[in-house]
């Protein structure tokens, strides 16, 4: 039975969300488990201000806003990358409505995540990271963000499959739930023992199945948190080597690879390459994907290295461009926020 027909009542749905984080203990174990109340407490909302002059500015804008997870009691909140990337300045707001002054600790470009810390303790308490890998399609997870119980929602999880977006990203066995949860940027993914499992990244046209209409969410597992927090929370970034980025926005048409802009400042633009190429192969290398682009382009070596890009122009037919890859750290204003 389909989740969108068992909660078709919104005042079901709300009922049933709050039944699967809220069990009732039985026993001593289940008694450690934390309530309803607490869970969506650690749940803040998250306002930046991002420079005019910033990389991110025309696309992301310089006025952001979305949520976040309290996950350490330093006031370590965990939330999606492109609310805090470039970002000079950091409001959160807890359950309570008081705001707090917070500063960008980590931006990681791979996973996608974000973290911030308040200049104070926030009034939660933080919640524990489940093990996203033991969700399963077809089962029943909570789709939550900052408001209280009105901002809690079940989902389903439809699927588990890589994730490409056309900013050169790739994420491998994300997490794709559905009914559409609207306010997902920054969002808690939870699991019925109400413990932190994803963090809520885009609205997708295709949650059910890749190139199928089936509209939903893809959160970030959280299992791809746990081995670089520690980087993330000393260095603001992860210590694993950067792949080679080229500043590529791409889209996938009918098994074509079609630019659909470039980095203003980027490694491609100043290669020649332009918007409404289309991306034939990398090196000696077909690409038909974007993930066919990102695997070819990362296996080249290290930011630096010269990558040659076979498009195909409208004016002059196939080129090839020599594209010297560089660090995306390097080409953002602020790579590690404050």
């Amino acid at each position: 039975m389909r989740l969108r027909s068992r909660f078709a009542s919104p005042i079901l749905a709300l009922a049933a969300a709050l039944c699967l984080v809220l069990a009732l203990p039985t026993d001593e174990a289940a008694a450690q488990q934390p309530s309803t109340d607490e869970v969506l407490k650690a749940i803040v909302k998250i306002d930046t201000s991002v420079p005019s002059d910033a990389r991110s500015a025309e696309t992301l804008g310089t006025t952001r806003q979305g949520h976040g997870v309290l996950i350490g009691d330093d006031g370590l909140i965990l939330t999606i990358g492109y609310l805090v990337l470039e970002a000079d300045q950091v409001t959160v707001t807890q359950h309570d409505g008081r705001e707090l002054p917070a500063a960008v600790i980590a931006y990681d470009h791979d996973s996608g995540f974000g973290l911030v810390r308040t200049a104070r303790p926030v009034n939660a308490k933080p919640l524990a990271l489940g093990d996203s890998g033991a969700l399963k399609t077809e089962s029943v997870a909570v789709a939550a963000g900052h408001g209280g119980p009105s901002m809690a929602m079940p989902v389903r999880i439809a699927a588990r499959r890589d994730f490409t977006g056309y900013w050169e990203y790739l994420l491998e066995d994300a997490l794709f739930t559905t009914p559409p949860f609207p306010n997902f940027g920054g969002a808690a993914l939870l699991n019925q023992d109400g413990r932190l499992v994803g963090i809520g990244s885009l609205l997708v046209a295709d949650a059910e199945e890749a190139g199928t209409f089936g509209p939903g969410n893809m959160f970030i597992p959280i299992n791809r948190f746990k081995p670089i927090k520690q980087d993330l929370v000393t260095a603001g970034r992860t210590r694993q080597p950067s792949h080679p980025w080229l500043g590529l926005y791409t889209e996938e048409v009918r098994g074509r690879l079609f630019v659909q802009r470039v980095a203003k400042g980027g490694p491609s633009a100043a290669a020649g390459i332009r918007p409404g190429d289309i991306i034939i192969s990398v090196g000696d290398t077909p690409v038909q994907t974007q993930k066919d682009l990102y695997r070819r382009i990362w296996s080249s070596g290290a930011p630096g290295v010269r990558i040659s890009i076979t498009v195909l122009t409208a004016s002059a037919g196939l080129r090839t461009i020599d594209v010297v890859s560089i660090d995306r750290y390097a080409w953002l204003k602020q790579p590690k926020g404050n």
